[in-house]
């Protein structure tokens, strides 16, 4: 059984009027005083943002109440200075966005300028194990042309400083400007990883590998799989149901390496092309689908992605919850969808955001 463990990126919002506030700091230190664990809670890039990561975890239901609990912690550590957190990937009103006092965020700061200032973005990483670095990068290969419905289903940001952005992710924008972003070339080999890796270093637009942006990639501090291209979802549910698809895309990935199937050599501009397309249509219009390369409406490329999947996820278990997770998703919506209908009947972006604090400390 891969464990798997979950990185969450929450929005900081002020209780009385919903817009982002720089409280990060003290937030951590709140959740130092009450006596968090280690390297639960952690900074961000801006000072209106707060992470948490959860344990690694080889059981969905414990992956959820872990999840539920430490959005309930985070809140709680919030509310005792005035602040609220929402699982929002961008913040629905406008917002000037402060750096986080780190020696390395400044770097970054200066470095990419506008590019840094702009990227209060939040996002979910899922993070499956992996038995060694040349198991993870044939499994890089094998899941490139799977991510952008991950994107699709998880989509949570349509509204940018005020107003619509005619995007269901467009989180996936604004992080696309970073020069490290996006999808990959087919590796190879682990060594071939690394060495590209170290390439982009030794050119000094990258800091260190923790810039290293990749839509999916190795962890530098863990032995997994790291996936990354997920904005944060407004339910805990869709962050579990994220998190199973991702395993069972890693499962069978690592089947197809041991079985001697070769990745599917798709064009990375391709891939970019099915992100954008991701980002721009959530669930709500068409996808590329990753079989064919052409349009599909979002239902059917979720039920490709289940059926690639299903044997693995039947063998470990989690078939059921994903076959009820992407049923449900496919009938409610996604975040973004429920922030549009809030906006439709509220007129109110205040409301919007007062709804979805709600719904992520549920």
């Amino acid at each position: 059984m891969r464990y798997v463990g979950v990185e969450e990126e929450l929005l900081l919002v002020d209780t009385d009027t919903y817009e982002p506030c720089a409280m990060s700091a003290a937030v951590l230190a709140m959740a130092d005083r009450a006596g968090a664990e280690d390297d639960v809670f952690q900074k961000e890039l801006h000072r209106q943002q707060l992470e948490f990561a959860t344990s690694p975890q080889s059981d969905m239901a414990a992956l959820e109440a872990e999840i539920r609990r430490r959005r309930r912690e985070s809140a709680e550590h919030a509310g005792k200075l005035g602040a609220s957190v929402a699982a929002l990937a961008t913040s629905p009103l406008p917002v000037s966005p402060s750096i986080s006092a780190d020696e390395r965020y400044r770097w970054i700061q200066r470095e990419f300028g506008l590019t840094a200032m702009e990227q209060l973005t939040c996002g979910c990483h899922v993070h499956v194990s992996v038995e060694s670095d040349e198991e993870g990068v044939a499994v890089l290969d094998r899941i490139r042309p799977w991510l952008a419905p991950l994107l699709a289903l998880s989509a949570n940001s349509p509204f940018w400083q005020g107003v619509d952005s005619g995007y269901r992710s467009y989180r996936s924008r604004v992080w696309g400007r970073w020069p490290s972003a996006g999808a990959t070339e087919l590796f190879g080999t682990a060594e071939r990883y690394h060495e590209h890796v170290d390439a982009m270093i030794a050119t000094g637009v990258v800091r260190d590998q923790g810039m290293v942006y990749f839509d999916a990639r190795l962890s530098h501090n863990h032995p997994t799989v790291e996936v990354r291209v997920a904005d944060v979802c407004l339910d805990a549910s869709t962050t579990v149901l994220l998190a199973l698809l991702v395993r069972g895309l890693v499962e069978t990935a690592a089947r197809e390496w041991r079985e001697g199937t070769p990745p599917r050599p798709v064009a990375t501009g391709l891939l970019r092309l099915a992100s954008w397309r991701a980002g721009r249509s959530g669930l709500d219009d068409a996808l590329i689908h990753p079989r064919t390369l052409t349009p599909a409406p979002a239902e059917d490329v979720l039920k490709a992605l289940l059926a690639h999947v299903r044997d693995a996820l039947e063998d470990i278990g989690d078939l059921p919850l994903a076959e009820e997770g992407i049923s449900r998703l496919l009938r409610t919506g996604n975040g973004a969808r429920r922030q549009r209908e809030l906006l439709s009947r509220t007129d109110d972006l205040r409301a919007v955001i007062a709804d979805c604090v709600q719904r992520t400390q549920e």
